[in-house]
């Protein structure tokens, strides 16, 4: 054979060669990086995990008893009150207004009415004196009559009714004529003479419970109506927690559950019980603009001295309810599950191959559920699964 020939020889060898290579490399199994975790028992607690807000349970808001010109309040937020004895304002009350002519008419004829009604009324009430006078009368004649036998049981029974009736007539005679003369004494209020030193009274309002100034409504002199707000009072030892939570999330929390305080501020977890889930939901729109259906849940502290050392009124803190927990129990990591069908699987880690198994669950959480059925205990399953991963796959776990 020639030097070209045994050339082209050698070139065709190494052609098929390399063809066989390509397909051997083609046709042999990929091996697919994964992630494990393991398949284990231990505790488990399930919590809904929502936005809270400390508050005062009982807070006052101390208002103007009277219309007048209020000083300027000096008290400010944090300051301390004492029940009864702290000033929170002084007010000097203003003179009532000057009735008009026409306003003054009415009034006077007003008046009359009413007197005319004060004494339709005690004519009312002595006729219905009278009244019961002669019933009271005829029954003690009727009385003795039957004592005599020269009348019978049922006619004393009728004039005893006659006498009860008589009684209750007198007595709406006299809530009657109590309240014309309400009425009357009323009208006389305002049209007696204004006074010129009815205003300037000097009056000092004080808080009506120990604790601190919440909020100042009003600071500085002006002139305010009767109930206008001015300072807002309470103990700051007196706190709860109120959550709003999803409707579907709040029927299942139980009064008495309990809760974990985090990120409030601190470095301790602060722990409280639910006092009390509220009847009534409201509607409320999201930061993404979704309305939802939402209701309040109050908790109250386990240890109040303490969570007042360091929380005030409105402040913020993330609540974990409690709504189930067990101290021992299979679990699967939750990044492990997938759908299959209608029906949980996760893949199961045996050697250098994944096999795809169905499973049951029961409670979850955000990092694991409860596995009722179709792993055992320290089994491998792949976390983060791919899509592309199929039954019987070789895999190689990924290092750290």
């Amino acid at each position: 054979m020639t030097t070209r020939g045994w050339s082209r020889y050698v070139w065709w060898i190494g052609g098929a060669g390399l063809v066989v290579l390509l397909l051997v490399m083609a046709l042999q199994p990929t091996v697919r990086d994964i992630d494990t975790g393991i398949v284990d028992r231990g505790p488990m607690t399930v919590t809904i995990d929502e936005e809270g807000e400390t508050r005062i349970r009982r807070r006052f808001v101390v208002s103007a008893p009277v219309t007048g010109r209020i000083e300027r309040i000096d008290l400010e937020p944090g300051d301390t009150v004492v029940g009864g004895q702290t000033v929170v304002a002084r007010l000097r009350a203003e003179a009532p207004a000057l009735l008009d002519a026409r306003s003054r008419a009415e009034a006077v004829a007003a008046r009359a009415s009413a007197a005319s009604a004060r004494g339709q009324a005690q004519a009312e009430q002595q006729r219905a004196a009278t009244a019961l006078d002669l019933a009271r009368r005829e029954l003690a004649r009727e009385r003795e009559l039957d004592r005599s036998g020269l009348t019978s049981r049922q006619a004393v029974e009728v004039r005893e009714a006659t006498v009860r009736t008589a009684e209750e007539a007198v007595r709406a005679a006299e809530f009657a004529v109590a309240a014309a003369t309400s009425e009357l004494e009323r009208i006389d209020a305002r049209l007696q003479p204004d006074r010129l030193d009815a205003g300037g009274r000097l009056l000092t309002v004080t808080s009506p419970v120990s604790g601190v100034v919440l909020r100042r409504l009003r600071e500085s002199a002006s002139v305010v109506p009767a109930g206008e707000p001015l300072v807002e009072v309470g103990d700051p030892r007196d706190l709860e927690i109120v959550a709003d939570l999803l409707s579907t999330d709040a029927v299942q929390v139980r009064t008495g559950a309990a809760v974990r305080l985090e990120q409030w501020g601190g470095q301790t977890e602060l722990r409280a019980r639910v006092r009390r889930v509220e009847p009534s939901g409201f509607r409320k729109i999201s930061a993404l603009g979704v309305e939802e259906q939402r209701v309040n849940v109050v908790m109250d502290f386990d240890d109040p001295a303490l969570a007042s050392s360091h929380l005030g009124d409105g402040y913020r803190t993330e609540v974990r309810i409690v709504t189930w927990d067990a101290p021992d129990v299979l679990q699967v990591p939750t990044s492990a599950l997938f759908r299959d069908g209608s029906d949980w699987a996760v893949y199961l880690v045996s050697g250098d191959v994944v096999r795809r198994t169905r499973i049951t669950i029961d409670h979850r959480t955000s990092q694991t559920a409860e596995v009722t059925g179709g792993v055992a205990p320290g089994a491998v399953v792949v976390i983060h699964p791919p899509d592309t991963l199929a039954d019987g796959a070789r895999v190689r776990v990924r290092q750290p």
